[in-house]
């Protein structure tokens, strides 16, 4: 009987380990490497819709620079309790208008192929028509692609870098559109 209840016993402890060693798993990878994110709402549009999922790579960012074209995750300026996924288009110490519905960095135009050819950057109460804004050292602008229906930048500015929780690198949901983010190309 006594056999019997402890093998009883192991099978629940080895059960409880690897529990353990899962949760501890889920918890490390979650606050240091990865964390999902739900695309809400359609600023994203058409690259992300609402209610797809990502997951979003918290260490890259320690090894690399944020790019002009990543998709960023970020605690949202004017609501730090919500998280917003847009597309970093102004760097650091760079200059920055919207003119003619384009986006000028530094006074030349980018190239934004992944945004189909009606969607104009229409200024907003921050970033005004044909004004020019310096980026501060630590902060970036972003903008979501759907331009007409997307809170961003143009309306409450930069984004400090200490909000970036970090870059959305893969689609996870819906199956169908399961792939890589990809990586975008301002060549001329």
């Amino acid at each position: 009987m006594t056999t019997f209840l402890r093998k009883i016993g192991s099978f629940f402890l080895d059960i409880l380990q690897t529990i353990v060693l899962a949760a501890a798993i889920f918890v490390i990878s979650y606050l240091f490497l990865f964390q999902p994110h739900q695309v809400i709402g359609n600023s994203m549009d058409p690259n992300f819709e609402d209610q797809e999922y990502i997951l979003t790579d918290k260490i890259s960012y320690r090894f690399r620079s944020i790019q002009r074209g990543d998709v960023i995750v970020f605690k949202s300026p004017p609501d730090p309790e919500r998280d917003y996924i847009k597309r970093v288009i102004g760097l650091p110490n760079e200059k920055i208008k919207i003119q003619g519905g384009k986006v000028l960095v530094n006074n030349q135009l980018i190239r934004e192929n992944y945004l189909p050819p009606e969607n104009f950057a229409i200024p907003g109460t921050f970033l005004k028509e044909g004004q020019e804004f310096q980026i501060p050292s630590d902060s970036y602008i972003v903008l979501g692609d759907n331009r007409d229906h997307s809170s961003d930048s143009r309306e409450w500015g930069p984004v400090p870098r200490e909000n970036i929780i970090g870059r959305a690198f893969f689609r996870y949901w819906p199956l169908e559109k399961i792939n890589l983010v990809p990586e975008v190309n301002y060549a001329p």
